[in-house]
């Protein structure tokens, strides 16, 4: 062990130590100094310390340091912009530049596409509510007519001429009361519903006073505005066979009036009365009409009644005519 100042150069503490990092780089003009402490008044430079802590050899060299990264958790981080950075805002790191603009990707996750599906959906939004506000989307039908049309006197539009033909006219009323004239006819217009109605008592040429009869017309035109009267349009009147009755009813399809017509025909064979009871069925589109003959006359009457078959003929023709008349101010 040598002090310090020991001029001794073979002593093997006072050789320097290779350093296991390499050579350092001989700093210019530059003496080395030892990490000792120099002591106080000492004249001649010391000499190292053997024991002294050797200076730590250079660090490699460091390469360039990437570009800081944005601060994480709120307000910014991965994922996230920076506090103040709008979203899309090209060069913030984490962040999507919108579909089109620089930098942007025009993925489906940019914030341009979710824009343009917002803006899609309010579109349809907006359609939806026009369609529902006009009716684009309701579930009602619209009503076929044909071409008919209202009117509160049915019985003006009631052709009457084959019954005339046939040596009927209506009944003469000298009441003054309107409950008791004839003819009589009423109507009445609603929300679902047109209706029209014409009632005429017949009298037949050539007949006694003392003779016993009755000769009712009876009308009703329907116009449906709110649902289809054809699928129960057949069955109503099918319906009169099926009756559990003492009095059969014959039904049959009538071609050529409207879109479809039945007529009913009662049996009264075995009855000691004279008389007959026929009803004609027409559909045409959304309107129904319907037409009525009931007659009746006792065994002492002398006037002679129609047969079914020939009142069947009367209201077939009645009803041709009455139809065009109520058709004539529209068109289908």
């Amino acid at each position: 062990m040598s002090i310090s100042g020991d001029p001794n150069p073979h002593n093997p503490y006072a050789q320097p130590q290779p350093s296991p990092y390499g050579q350092a780089p001989a700093q210019p003009n530059a003496t080395p100094q030892p990490n000792a402490t120099p002591q106080p008044n000492a004249t001649p430079p010391a000499q190292q310390n053997p024991y002294a802590q050797q200076p730590p050899p250079p660090s490699p060299p460091v390469p360039p340091q990437a570009p800081p990264l944005p601060p994480q958790g709120p307000g910014g981080g991965y994922g996230y912009p920076a506090a103040g950075a709008p979203v899309g805002t090209p060069g913030v790191p984490g962040v999507s530049a919108a579909p089109g603009a620089p930098g942007g990707t025009g993925g489906r996750g940019g914030a341009g596409w979710l824009w343009a599906i917002g803006g899609a959906v309010a579109a349809s939004a907006i359609w939806g509510s026009l369609l529902f506000a006009t009716g684009g989307f309701s579930s009602e039908p619209s009503p076929d007519l044909a071409g008919y049309a209202y009117t509160g006197d049915l019985c003006a539009a009631t052709s009457m001429t084959p019954f005339e033909n046939a040596h009927f006219k209506a009944k003469d009323n000298t009441s003054s009361s309107s409950k008791d004239a004839n003819p009589q006819h009423s109507g009445a217009q609603q929300t679902s519903l047109d209706t029209m109605w014409c009632n005429v008592s017949l009298q037949q040429d050539g007949a006694g006073s003392t003779d016993y009869s009755s000769n009712w017309l009876y009308s009703a035109a329907t116009l449906h505005k709110k649902s289809d009267p054809a699928p129960e349009f057949a069955d109503n009147y099918r319906s009169y066979e099926k009756q559990d009755t003492s009095v059969g009813y014959k039904v049959e399809s009538v071609s050529g009036i409207g879109d479809e017509a039945y007529l009913v025909t009662r049996n009264d064979e075995g009855s000691s009365s004279s008389g007959s009871y026929v009803i004609l069925g027409v559909r045409d589109g959304w309107m129904t009409y319907q037409s009525t003959w009931s007659s009746y006359a006792s065994g002492s009457s002398t006037s002679k009644q129609p047969t079914s078959s020939e009142v069947a003929t009367m209201l077939k023709t009645s009803a041709t005519e009455t139809l065009k008349r109520l058709r004539s101010s529209g068109s289908r």
